[in-house]
This record gives C-alpha cells, structure tokens and sequence, in this order.
C-alpha cells in the first residue's frame, strides 16, 4: 500500500515541523528573555532618574545652607580659603609615572634623613 518514498516523505514532514516548533519554542524563550531584560533595564533608568531628582534636592544651596546654620557648632565649618586648592600638577604622582630628571638636577637633590622630612619634600616646588 505505502511505498517506501511515502514513507520517507512522511518522516521527513515529521522531523521538519518537529524542528520548526523546536526553533519556534526556543526564539519565543528568547523573546521572553530579552522582555525581562528591558523590563530590567526599565527599572534600572528609573532609579537613575530617582536617585538624580534626589540628588539634585539634596545638594540645592539654601538647603546646604540651612543645614551649615543648624549645625555650625557641631561641626565647625569655615569657607575654603582659595589657597587650600591645588592644581592637578601639583598632585603627587607616583614614582613609576615621574618624569626623568635632568643629570644637573639629579646632584642636587638628595635622600631625606627621617621619615618625617620625606613627607615634607613630597610637597611639589611652584
């Protein structure tokens, strides 16, 4: 009644529409992966909005200070005198990032005594 190529036919119908609900399963679960993630990500935007609005109150001038006001005593607050800023040159950098000293320069500097007096040359010359 079948031939062999009905059945062949019919097996391979089979294995096609198995495979494609296999591909159809696993993109629908990719689908469902991806929504969860901008679901996440949603979130994440959100609170990074939140946390700005925050924020921006919390570090509103006359809410600063107010609460210098309120808490002077305690915590003893003076303004920043313009000389107690430093430049980024003058930052220490660290030794493996120094550059090379001229071979004048190199005699004329020598090796701190104490541990104190190297924390004091550490401070970079104007």
């Amino acid at each position: 009644m079948f031939r062999t190529l009905d059945v062949v036919m019919i097996a391979l119908m089979t294995a096609a529409a198995t495979v494609t609900y296999s591909i159809k399963h696993q993109a629908d679960s990719k689908l469902e992966e991806v929504r969860k993630l901008d679901a996440e990500i949603k979130l994440e935007e959100d609170t990074i909005d939140l946390l700005k609005a925050d924020w921006a109150l919390l570090t509103q001038p006359n809410r600063l200070n107010r609460l210098v006001k309120i808490f002077e005593n305690d915590l003893k607050l003076v303004p920043t005198e313009s000389t107690q800023l430093a430049r980024p040159n003058e930052l220490p950098m660290p030794t493996a990032e120094l550059p090379a000293l001229p071979e004048d320069k190199v005699a004329k500097t020598s090796k701190p005594a104490s541990g104190t007096d190297a924390i004091q040359t550490g401070s970079v010359a104007r």
